[in-house]
Parts: structure tokens; C-alpha cells; sequence
């Protein structure tokens, strides 16, 4: 193909694109609507005899169809699927944008509510998909278009398949990006709406970091053994957004939310609301107490079950059921506990995620007292080498080993036998995890 073709005697190719490695995308207009569209040539396999390349074009405009049945104003509409020299060509919206990969590339790590602003976008379109029965399968950076005015829009369902549609070819057909797969489509399951999900969380994770949760490597099947394993390092710079962003990528699908679950969560971030608390349960190891502190770490392994969201993640449940609000009536775990006499505060500081050089916690801070405690603090001492990195669901002041946290404005209160919990993560420079004594007071 080239400038100036004609398609189906109606799209004029003008000018080359970007090219991928599953095609060339066009710029042309329909002369019968005299309206500008995006056409995407989809590349065959040269060395495919007929029969293959005839099952390729099935498999296309099978996709293009798919693709049609979803109209949201955040996913570029496919108009229409014709073929040209033989190659199948889907007939797009055109939209002046640059792609989040290219956005990510030029400027790095992306503020959290930017990056809330576009995943909530995202998350509305993806959830209008999984209600048509539409699974993507290839969420990542490149298949999201950024425009001037913040209007986010994803693109390439062409490499969708329709939930329980049965496949074209026999000889299989792998859609996705490797640093953006979810565990179990790495090991080989069929991909479904919460894998989607997980791609969704590996988008926003490299928004928010600069780079996937797998990081990159040019060895695919080097790729895939990183990403069936599952292991994400919990982010560092995603600030509220960090326990909903780990809880996206659990390893596990049945743990992770559903993506309405995840649109109204991100809705309520880019309102400036509180997210909701959501308490998974960690997949730790409790270890023998050392010089009368408890200590917890980890499981680690390809085995594991993924990592912990804790802090923030949310109040919505995987499925239709309620949330349990920003306080909960959980009694705490085994852990470190100090408690002050008027009232009385309760807190507790439980390491739920741990890795090389840092770990992550929870801290449930409880009022077994009588009365509503109103405003609250926790103070500790950090052990040599320990440096706090990010904080959530409080505000935090550290004056050289010494951390204060007190209540955010929207858990300033807490009523009698209920609790709520900060979380928070730290960088260290040695093996040490002890749980540290916490003070704590109340109002």
C-alpha cells in the first residue's frame, strides 16, 4: 500500500502513519463521507501458503466485527473491514494523538492523578467491552491514545476475541505483549476479562513508575518466565494510587477486581474522594518471635500467589458485593501493638510485603475505647538503614529516625470498637524486618 491508493473504492490513502509489528497504519479519507479515518493494514505471514493466509483474513474481519460491536466515546470505533492486494485492512476512527508509550517514554513517571485521569477512561471503556462480550487482550502503553484536551481512548481490538467465540485458526494465535501479560495468559490459559484487568494494572503501574512491573527484556520467553511468576514490586511513586494498582496485578484472577469495580474506584480518586480500604488476606509466613517482637516476610518463589496490596487498595469486593467502607470491624492480627490510656488507641504495624532492599506494611490503628476518638497520631523509631519511601492514608513527618503519622482528613474519626489502617512502604539497606514499638494517641 501506498500514498494515494484507493481502498474499496472509497478510502484514499494520504500518508504513512506508524508502523507495528502486527501492521501499517494508514491515514486516508472516505470519499463517501469526506471525513478523515485511520486505516490499519494488517501484516501476513510472507511465507504462508493459501490456505493460511485465507484462515489470517477470516481470523481479520472476524476481529474487525468484534471490534464494531462496541461504540464508548474512550475506544476508537472500527467503521469498517475490506481488503486490498489481498490483505485484510480495518477501517478506524482517526484521532490526533500521541500514545501513552510515547508520552511514558518522553517524560518518564507520570503524576498519580494524571494517571487516575486516564485510567478511569480506560477502565469505562474496557468495562462497556466486557459487557459486549469483548475481551482485548493486548492492553498496554501503545494501544492508548492521548490527545491535547487529557481524552484518553484505547485502541487495537482487532487483536480481540469475543468471550467464548471460537477460534478461526488451528494453528493458534498469540495477541498480547509480553511486559503487559497477565501470569495466567503468560503460562498459556485463555485470556478473559480479568486479564484484562491485570494488563489494565500493569498500563497504570508503568504510567506511574516509568516502566512495567516486569520491566523489560528483549528475550520474549525470557519475558513470559518473569511474568508467569507473577513477582511485582509494589510501586513506589504511585501515591494513593498504590494499593489499587497491586491489587490489579494479583497474581491470582479470582483476587482481582472486577473492571466496573476498578472504574467506580478510579472515579472516586479523580473526584479527589478517599478510596475505600480493602483488607486481602497476605500470603505471609508468621515467623518465631525475635528479642519479643513478631516479625512477618513473605513467600517468595515462582510458586507465590503474587504480592499484597495493602493500605489503600479498595472498598470494592471482586463480584457485586458491598464495600466495608474506610473502617472495619476486624479484630487485628498477631502483631506489634502500644496502646494509650485516654483513649484508647490500639495501633499495629504488620509487614505484609517484602523484598531485597525494602518492604511494605500495614498499620491498623483501632480504638478499643468507649468513646469516638477524634484526630489520631503513631510515632516509631526507624531501625538503622530503614528510610520511609511513600505514604498513604495518612500524613507522615520524619525527623531523622523518628516518624509521626497522624489521620488523614477523611479517617480523622474513628468510633468506638472500629479501626482504620495507613500502609506504607520503605527502602532498606540491610536484611533487618522487625516490626518497630508503636506509640500512639487520640483525641
Amino acid at each position: 500500500m501506498e500514498s494515494g491508493d484507493l481502498l474499496a473504492e472509497r478510502y484514499r490513502v494520504l500518508s504513512l502513519v506508524g508502523r507495528g509489528a502486527m501492521g501499517v497504519v494508514w491515514r486516508a479519507r472516505d470519499e463517501r463521507l469526506d471525513r478523515v479515518v485511520a486505516v490499519k493494514e494488517l501484516l501476513l505471514d510472507a511465507s504462508a501458503d493459501a490456505e493460511r493466509a485465507a484462515e489470517a483474513t477470516a481470523r481479520a474481519m472476524r476481529e474487525g466485527r468484534i471490534a464494531g460491536r462496541l461504540e464508548h466515546p474512550n475506544a476508537i470505533a472500527v467503521y469498517d473491514v475490506v481488503e486490498h492486494d489481498a490483505r485484510p485492512c480495518l477501517v478506524m476512527e482517526y484521532l490526533r494523538s500521541q500514545s501513552l508509550g510515547a508520552v511514558i517514554f518522553e517524560r518518564g513517571a507520570l503524576p498519580p492523578d494524571e494517571v487516575a485521569m486516564i485510567g478511569v477512561q480506560l477502565a469505562g471503556a474496557l468495562s462497556a467491552a466486557h459487557a459486549a462480550g469483548i475481551v482485548h487482550r493486548d492492553v498496554k502503553p501503545d494501544n492508548v491514545l492521548l490527545t491535547a484536551d487529557g481524552t484518553a481512548k484505547i485502541t487495537d481490538f482487532g487483536v480481540s476475541r469475543a468471550a467464548g467465540d471460537a477460534t478461526v485458526t488451528a494453528t493458534g494465535f498469540m495477541a498480547g505483549t509480553p511486559a503487559f501479560l497477565a501470569p495466567e495468559v503468560a503460562l498459556g490459559e485463555e485470556a478473559d476479562t480479568r486479564s484484562d484487568v491485570f494488563s489494565l494494572g500493569a498500563t497504570l503501574y508503568a504510567a506511574l513508575e516509568g516502566t512495567p512491573p516486569f520491566g523489560l527484556d528483549e528475550n520474549a520467553i525470557a519475558m513470559l518466565h518473569t511474568v508467569a511468576a507473577g513477582d511485582v514490586r509494589p510501586p513506589r511513586k504511585a501515591g494513593p494510587l498504590a494499593g489499587l494498582v497491586m491489587w490489579l496485578l494479583r497474581r491470582d484472577p479470582a483476587e482481582r477486581p472486577s473492571m466496573p469495580g476498578v472504574h467506580d474506584a478510579l472515579s472516586a480518586a479523580v473526584r479527589g474522594q478517599p478510596l475505600p480500604e480493602y483488607h486481602p488476606t497476605p500470603p505471609t509466613l508468621v515467623l518465631p518471635r525475635r528479642r519479643g517482637v513478631s516479625r512477618r516476610t513473605v513467600v517468595a518463589g515462582v510458586a507465590a500467589t503474587g504480592l499484597v496490596a495493602a493500605g489503600i487498595a479498595l472498598g470494592l469486593v471482586l463480584g457485586n458485593e458491598p464495600s466495608t467502607g474506610a473502617t472495619g470491624t476486624k479484630p487485628p492480627a498477631a502483631g506489634t501493638t502500644s496502646t494509650s490510656p485516654k483513649p484508647a488507641c490500639v495501633a499495629r504495624f504488620d509487614i505484609t510485603n517484602s523484598w531485597q532492599q525494602g518492604y511494605q506494611a500495614e498499620v491498623t490503628v483501632r480504638n478499643d475505647g468507649p468513646e469516638q476518638v477524634t484526630g489520631w497520631t503513631v510515632g516509631w523509631t526507624m531501625p538503622d538503614g530503614h528510610r520511609l519511601n511513600n505514604l498513604w492514608n495518612g500524613v507522615a513527618s520524619v525527623k531523622g529516625s523518628a516518624v509521626t503519622v497522624t489521620n488523614a482528613g477523611w479517617n480523622v474519626t474513628i468510633p468506638a470498637g472500629e479501626e482504620t489502617t495507613f500502609g506504607l512502604t520503605v527502602d532498606t539497606t540491610n536484611q533487618v524486618r522487625d516490626s518497630p514499638q508503636l506509640d500512639c494517641s487520640g483525641d
